[in-house]
């Protein structure tokens, strides 16, 4: 089994993106996580050391403007639109491909606007079938996740997680509840409300909700069932 190993992507449109990389001898899944704003690859690392006990690698990165990236460590301040950062998460997924994954194994997992972003890669990418989505919002930075999520296909499957408490996005548990609805009802979906939690990757890390690991493990596993 590997160490975590960091790693330097190249983007389609030149950016530098730093990563941490987890990888156990055989892979059943690979993981790319996207954090939200202002947070930064690490704030995956307790989780993503749980998965490789799972036989899951896992790779976070550090979208640009954030962490080791470039434009860090404060560039998201003046970030006014977020789409181009769909090209962070594009080479993500050629890395992963370099190393042996396949698309329906490649499972997403976002925070934020790294949850609307991973949603946004999804619906234009269909060979992508998994993705857990942490306090998404209807529109983060110009990233819409109500056009997005209206575009998600039949054979793709999304876990949508919120709490009542967040207190960083206005009536958030309405706007997942929202996307939630929109997304088709042949597409395979889930949802879980958490009375608290807080906002994004917050919510992973509270120690009131130990079921939650379990919980999109479970989904991760599962997803062929």
């Amino acid at each position: 089994m590997k160490e975590t190993e960091k790693i330097f992507l190249m983007t389609a449109d030149g950016k530098k993106i730093a990563g941490l990389f987890r990888k156990p001898e055989n892979p059943s899944f690979w993981v790319i996580f996207i954090h939200m704003r202002p947070a930064t690859k690490e704030s995956w690392d307790e989780f993503a050391g749980e998965l490789i006990n799972k036989n899951i690698a896992s790779l976070a990165i550090d979208l640009r403007g954030h962490g080791e990236s470039d434009g860090g460590p404060s560039g998201y301040l003046n970030d006014e639109n977020c789409n181009i950062k769909i090209n962070d998460l594009k080479s993500a997924v050629i890395f992963l491909r370099s190393e042996g994954a396949e698309p329906e194994n490649i499972i997403f997992i976002g925070a934020s606007i790294g949850a609307n972003l991973v949603l946004k890669f999804m619906s234009e990418n269909k060979d992508f079938k998994t993705a857990i989505l942490f306090s998404p919002g209807l529109n983060f930075k110009k990233v819409s996740g109500e056009e997005a999520a209206e575009k998600i296909s039949s054979e793709q499957r999304i876990l949508f997680i919120s709490s009542r408490d967040d207190d960083r996005v206005l009536e958030n548990e309405l706007e997942t509840q929202k996307l939630f609805d929109l997304v088709p009802l042949d597409a395979e979906k889930e949802i879980v409300v958490y009375e608290k939690g807080g906002h994004g990757s917050e919510i992973l890390k509270t120690e009131e909700l130990p079921e939650i690991k379990e919980t999109i493990i479970n989904f991760i596993i599962n997803k062929n069932k």
